[in-house]
C-alpha cells in the first residue's frame, strides 16, 4: 500500500471495540483477526461491522509490506483475513499461504469492476484468491506554478519527459525534485520510459536503467518514501516521482497550513504502475466464516466508499464510485479515465536472481556511485 498519511494511532482503540462492558457470564463474540496497512480504512468502518455483524473483530496494523509477508510466511500468524498488495500474490499463493475464495460466500463480489479485476489477474489468474479493496498509481506531483516559471507554460506535466529529460531536470532540480525510495517502481517506470519491458528478466536491462538514473542523478535531490509530502506541500521541493495518495496528502497538508500552492498529480501519458491492494484469507485462517463476512461486508458499496471518502484513493467497486465524494471521483488522478487506464501497467515480482540484480542497481543508483 501507499499510504504515507499523516498519521495518529486512532484505530488502537478498535482492537477491542465490542468487548467493553462483556460480562463473565455471557457467551464470547465469535470473531475475526485483521491484518491491514496502518491508518487504511475509514475510522468507523470495524466498529459498525462489530455492531451488524455481531462479530469481535481483532484490528492488527503494519506499515511495511516486508514485515507483513514474513510474519505470513512464518505461518500460524493468527490471522483470518490480511491487505496485501498485488506484487505479493505470487509468491504467498506459491507458498500455499492464501485460501481459495469460496465466491458463493461473497455474494457481494458482483459490485467488483471488471477492469481492476482484469489488472489484478496478472498476480492473481483468474482472481481465485484475492478481493480487490483499494488502489492507486504512481505518478508525478508538481507545483504547477514553479513547474511552468521555470520550463514555460508548455512544460510536459504530463510526460515522464519532465524529470527524465536531463535537461529538463536540471533546470527544476533548483526548486528541487525527488523520487520515492522504491525500486520495485521506479526502476520499472524507466524500463517502459526506455522501451523495455518493465518487468523484464534480461539483467541487461537493468544496466541501461543504471545508466540512465545515473545521468539524472546529479538533479535529484533525495530518494525518500514519505519526506516528499511534506516537503512538496511547504515547498522545499517542487516536483516529485510518488504516489497519488502521498501527494493527495501533500495538498491536504498545503491547504491546512495556509499554503497557496498548485500541487497537481499527474498519470504520464507513456503508462505508470497501477496498484492494487486486496482482502485475502489465509490457508491457517481460525476463524474462515467470519473472514468470510468480514470481506463480504467491505465489498459492499457504501462501507467501501467510506474509505475511499477517507483516504482519497479509489476503491475497486464500481456501484460505489456514485457514493464517493464528487471532487474526489471527478480527479483524474484518483480515477483515471478509460483512455489512462488503459495504459496502466501492474507491478509484477521477479525471480529472486533479477530482484537481486535490481537491488544492485537501485543501490548504485541512491549512492550515486
Amino acid at each position: 500500500m501507499k499510504s504515507t498519511r499523516y498519521m495518529q494511532f486512532a484505530l488502537a482503540s478498535l482492537l477491542s471495540v465490542g468487548l467493553v462492558g462483556a460480562h463473565a457470564d455471557e457467551p464470547a463474540l465469535p470473531t475475526v483477526h485483521i491484518y491491514n496497512w496502518y491508518d487504511y480504512i475509514a475510522p468507523d468502518t470495524i466498529k459498525n461491522f462489530q455492531k451488524e455483524a455481531g462479530i469481535n473483530a481483532v484490528y492488527d496494523v503494519f506499515d511495511n509490506s516486508d514485515v507483513m509477508q514474513s510474519k505470513l510466511m512464518a505461518g500460524r500468524s493468527g490471522y483470518d483475513v490480511v491487505v496485501a498488495s498485488g506484487d505479493l500474490l505470487p509468491n504467498l499463493i506459491k507458498a500455499g499461504v492464501l485460501k481459495k475464495l469460496d465466491r458463493s460466500k461473497l455474494p457481494n463480489w458482483s459490485h467488483l469492476d471488471p477492469d481492476i479485476l482484469a489488472k489484478l489477474q496478472s498476480n492473481d489468474p483468474a482472481n481465485s484468491y484475492a478481493a480487490p479493496y483499494l488502489w492507486g498509481t504512481t505518478g508525478i506531483g508538481y507545483d504547477a506554478d514553479k513547474v511552468k516559471s521555470i520550463l514555460g507554460p508548455d512544460a510536459p506535466v504530463n510526460s515522464w519527459d519532465l524529470i527524465f529529460k536531463e535537461e529538463n531536470l536540471a533546470k527544476l532540480s533548483q526548486c528541487g525534485v525527488a523520487m520515492l525510495d522504491a525500486p520495485n517502481e521506479v526502476i520499472p517506470i524507466v524500463l517502459h520510459y526506455l522501451g523495455l519491458p518493465y518487468n523484464s528478466k534480461n539483467p541487461d536491462d537493468y544496466k541501461k536503467a543504471e545508466e540512465f538514473l545515473l545521468k539524472l542523478r546529479p538533479h535529484i535531490v533525495y530518494f525518500d518514501s514519505s519526506k516528499f509530502i511534506s516537503d512538496l506541500a511547504n515547498g522545499n521541493v517542487c516536483v516529485v516521482l510518488g504516489w497519488a495518495g502521498g501527494v493527495s496528502d501533500a495538498q491536504k497538508a498545503s491547504l491546512a497550513a495556509g499554503n497557496k500552492r498548485n500541487l497537481v498529480y499527474s498519470i504520464p501519458r507513456e503508462g505508470a504502475p497501477v496498484w492494487v491492494e486486496s482482502l485475502v484469507q489465509l490457508n491457517d485462517a481460525p476463524n474462515s466464516e467470519q473472514g468470510y463476512a468480514f470481506i463480504n461486508y467491505m465489498l459492499r458499496p457504501e462501507v467501501i466508499a467510506e474509505s475511499s471518502n477517507y483516504l482519497s484513493y479509489p476503491n475497486a467497486n464500481k456501484d460505489a464510485t456514485a457514493l464517493v465524494e464528487q471532487k474526489i471521483r471527478d480527479n483524474p488522478g484518483v480515477y483515471p479515465s478509460r483512455q489512462v487506464m488503459d495504459t496502466l501497467f501492474p507491478l509484477e515480482p521477479l525471480p529472486l536472481k533479477i530482484e537481486r540484480v535490481r537491488t544492485r542497481v537501485w543501490n548504485t543508483v541512491k549512492t550515486g556511485a
